[in-house]
């Protein structure tokens, strides 16, 4: 297996935490002390994301279930729960279907969008990349600095970006700017790539962040046909990635989800 970097706490059941594209797995730091009273905590950083290395087995939904396979097992797992934000929510939803994990939630996944939708969040997502990659750190701390300026650099990502610490935007944006996975990541939702499901024999939450400025909620009849057994729940107040804006309430949902 790559060696898949992870940090790992707490105790209980175990559930294992996938950030989205462009992430890291400090993403989940806010909800953290939340969470491992209750469970097993494993918060992974994806091949070519973070500090893992590129994957050799390459990028993918099919990879990825192999990689996770084999994590599972080197920890001694067993079927864990497992949740995921963006492209981690569509990943934790493929291991729900492959039958490998005890539950899933997932925080506004990728993978359930029209060809619309997809187009859009993948354009927006690479402006966010190469703004990064050409903003030297420096000048992302000074504009960090200020909540204008958390607001400016990171308002279509999270909802309450002035909640982020000025250290958070800067390492957030070097690891959006220097992640070698994330073009062969985006390049394997080309064409009329979409996730249907169905996931029908574990658990399945579906959790939509109210102001998700990347990824249109879907209607509650498309969800159904994706997990037909789901239960749906909205983020008041929360963007794309939620869980800096209210770390109690996605910890909450993670806790109610991996029951």
């Amino acid at each position: 297996m790559d060696d898949v970097v992870y940090d790992r706490a707490g105790t209980g059941e175990p559930l294992v935490l996938i950030h989205g594209i462009g992430h890291r797995r400090q993403a989940w730091a806010p909800v953290l002390p939340l969470l491992t009273a209750h469970r097993d905590v494993i918060a992974v950083d994806l091949p070519g994301f973070g500090e893992s290395p590129e994957p050799s087995g390459g990028y993918g939904i099919e990879p990825a279930l192999v990689m996770f396979k084999e994590l599972f097992t080197d920890l001694g797992l067993g079927r864990p729960h497992v949740a995921g934000n963006s492209l981690g929510g569509l990943l934790s939803l493929a291991l729900g279907q492959a039958g490998l994990v005890r539950s899933v939630t997932a925080l506004s996944p990728a993978g359930l969008w029209t060809r619309t939708q997809k187009a859009y969040a993948i354009a927006t997502l690479r402006a966010h990349r190469a703004l990064a990659q050409r903003t030297p750190p420096h000048v992302v701390r000074r504009i960090a600095a200020t909540a204008s300026g958390r607001r400016a650099l990171t308002g279509m990502i999270v909802g309450r970006p002035e909640r982020l610490t000025p250290d958070d935007v800067v390492e957030d944006a070097r690891a959006l700017a220097t992640a070698p996975g994330f073009e062969p990541t985006a390049a394997q939702s080309r064409g009329d790539f979409r996730f249907t499901g169905p996931v029908t024999d574990v658990p399945v939450t579906v959790a939509w962040a109210e102001r998700d400025r990347i990824l249109a909620r879907p209607r509650v009849a498309d969800l159904r046909k994706v997990a037909p057994h789901g239960i749906f729940r909205l983020l008041p107040g929360c963007g794309h990635v939620p869980m800096n804006d209210d770390p109690e309430l996605v910890a909450r949902v993670l806790l109610d989800g991996s029951r």
